[in-house]
């Protein structure tokens, strides 16, 4: 995984943020430079198509469990369309 890709994970989707859902994860990604923001775009299509990733090694990244591999692929879809596609909502992870 591109060290940008985890360090965005660690911090952005990490515990201390990914509960913090006011709409402001967008804005800022976007804010930097085109580049960046691809290499993001193309660590989420990553992880999302590893059939390997799954709740264990996205604990390791952010310190959020996921109950199994289904509900997590699931967030990280909607988090994709959140960040590259307009969906309207910033997904919520599990409580």
């Amino acid at each position: 995984m591109d060290p940008h890709v985890s360090n965005f994970f660690r911090t952005q989707l990490g515990l201390e943020l990914a509960y913090y859902v006011d709409g402001s994860l967008r804005p800022t990604l976007l804010s930097f430079s085109g580049p960046f923001v691809d290499v993001i775009r193309t660590g989420f299509e990553q992880i999302i198509a590893d059939d390997s990733f799954g709740p264990a090694e996205y604990e390791r990244l952010t310190d959020i469990e996921f109950p199994d591999r289904e509900s997590l692929k699931a967030y990280l879809r909607a988090m994709y369309a959140y960040l590259f596609e307009d969906a309207s909502q910033q997904p919520m992870p599990p409580a």
